[in-house]
C-alpha cells in the first residue's frame, strides 16, 4: 500500500489565523451601568478583567446598548458598530 494511504490524515490548521477576544455590546452596557464609564478602550477592559494584555479585542453585537459610549478596539462587527453609533457613540478601530 502506498505511503500516502498508510499515514493518517489530520485537519488543516491555518497559521495566519488572527484570534480575537470577543466582547459583546451587552457586556459594555453592564460595564457602563456599574462603573459610569463613557469611554471604553483596551486599558479599561484589561483593568476590569475582561481581556488580557496580549489579546486582540473584537466588539460583537449581541445584546442591547442604551448608553452613549466611545469604544476603541481592534475590530468591530457590523451590528456592534450600528448599535454603538445609533446611540451617538463612536467606534474607533486601532
Amino acid at each position: 500500500m502506498p505511503l500516502h494511504r498508510r499515514v493518517p490524515k489530520f485537519g488543516f490548521k491555518n497559521i495566519n489565523r488572527v484570534e480575537y477576544r470577543g466582547i459583546n455590546v451587552d457586556t459594555l452596557q453592564k460595564l457602563s451601568d456599574e462603573n459610569k464609564i463613557t469611554s471604553v478602550n483596551i486599558e479599561t477592559l484589561i483593568e476590569k478583567g475582561l481581556a488580557d494584555k496580549n489579546d486582540l479585542i473584537k466588539i460583537l453585537g449581541r445584546g442591547e446598548l442604551k448608553a452613549k459610549l466611545d469604544v476603541t478596539a481592534h475590530a468591530f462587527s457590523k451590528s456592534a458598530v450600528k448599535a454603538i453609533e445609533s446611540n451617538g457613540g463612536t467606534a474607533t478601530k486601532i
